[in-house]
């Protein structure tokens, strides 16, 4: 677990973590960097645990906004609030005019699973899974594994699969398991450039195993883990593993995602819109009607922080988010923003801007009465969430 020595203080104000992992002779055998930290307190780093007689390391990135009160609460422990002190939210400055913005920075759960174990040395093959009979290996285990859980199956597509020998190939070469190429490429730009646009994407990076239905028995045996491969949201899959020439080793990339569309856009919009509804109701306040410039204004925000690359209220020529919304021909007084990244769902992403106390005041605030929902996928950390508020 990282934490910095002031518990007030955002890891993003710090030096990016990274998880170093050396064998005994002190060669290097993996390297985690988890996306950078914005407003996240606590950064729940790896775990290790005993597997039979086999000490294993998993990475897991995951962030808290509510300090290690929120890593407590994860395992099961009740924790008194004024027992910690809280987490100060960073918000957006209040706009020009009558014009007022709240929009602290994402926080909550950064979700890319990354697994360190088993790393074993041998003799590798040096075939990557796209021959058609390691594909359909894979297939036919994780469908057998989707459908004991109840998941709809998953299809091979060519561009999944493209997408996942290159990342393969690119932890073979420098011998170390990361979300990002040594280019800074991350898996899921890598998705986008093999011409797959997303919905929704998760992935397994994992190194050890020597087949594909072994593999799968990996990836199952953990609820984490075996939480992504039985993902009924996913529809689509792609397998690769490539060998390192010098250690053997077979480093694997399964990516696992649902194709664009205009309709699941839309369909995804309203989950989250329903789901905010929904703790707005919980607190008795009246819900949020769906605004066309607003949803305009936060759909273009989520595609611009992807296509340039950059994470802020605030984009890189200094619009704000109620200069966005007029923009979009939105006339409301108060504007309000929340944004996150690298959530996989609705229920994920809303659930992370609940437990922050910026994110939480903009969706319970009275005076809102419209909002709009904007994503995109791609991004160096995955899918971009926008929630544009306006009263």
């Amino acid at each position: 677990v990282v934490s910095p020595a002031d518990p007030g203080t955002p890891l993003g104000r710090l030096p990016s973590p990274a998880l170093l992992v050396s064998a005994a002779d002190g060669r290097q055998v993996a390297r985690f960097t988890p996306p950078r930290p914005q407003a996240e307190t606590v950064l729940l780093l790896a775990e290790l645990y005993r597997r039979g007689t086999a000490w294993k390391l998993r990475a897991l990135g995951q962030g808290y906004a509510d300090g290690l009160a929120g890593v407590a609460r994860d395992f099961g422990i009740e924790v008194t609030e004024d027992a910690v002190p809280p987490a100060a939210p960073t918000s957006t400055p209040p706009g020009p005019g009558p014009r007022a913005g709240q929009g602290p920075a994402p926080v909550g759960r950064t979700p890319t699973l990354l697994d360190l174990g088993p790393i074993v040395a041998g003799a590798g093959s040096g075939r990557t899974s796209g021959d058609s009979t390691g594909a359909r290996a894979f297939l036919e285990a994780a469908n057998s594994a989707r459908a004991a859980a109840g998941s709809p199956p998953v299809a091979l597509d060519a561009r999944l699969m493209s997408a996942a020998r290159a990342h393969a190939a690119g932890m073979a070469a420098g011998g170390l398991l990361s979300a990002e190429s040594p280019d800074g490429v991350s898996v899921y730009q890598r998705v986008v450039s093999s011409g797959y646009a997303y919905l929704t994407v998760g992935e397994h990076l994992v190194s050890g195993p020597r087949t594909e239905r072994e593999f799968v028995e990996y990836c199952l045996s953990s609820e984490r883990s075996r939480g992504t491969l039985c993902d009924p949201g996913f529809e689509e899959a792609g397998l690769a593993h490539v060998a390192d020439a010098r250690s053997g080793d077979l480093y694997w990339t399964a990516l696992w995602a649902r194709p664009f569309s205009p309709g699941g856009l839309e369909r995804t919009a309203r989950e989250v819109i329903a789901l905010t509804n929904t703790e707005r109701a919980t607190h008795g306040l009246p819900p949020l009607a769906p605004d066309t410039p607003l949803t305009a204004a936060a759909q273009g925000h989520s595609a611009d922080m992807v296509a340039r690359d950059f994470y802020a209220h605030t984009s890189p020529e200094g619009r704000r988010p109620w200069d966005r919304a007029a923009a979009a021909g939105s006339g409301l007084r108060t504007i309000g923003e929340n944004i996150a990244c690298g959530q996989r769902s609705p229920a994920e992403v809303v659930l992370g801007w609940m437990n922050s106390p910026g994110h939480r005041a903009n969706i319970l605030k009275r005076d809102f009465t419209r909002i709009g929902i904007g994503l995109a996928g791609g991004g160096r950390a995955g899918t971009y969430w926008t929630q544009l508020f306006g009263g």
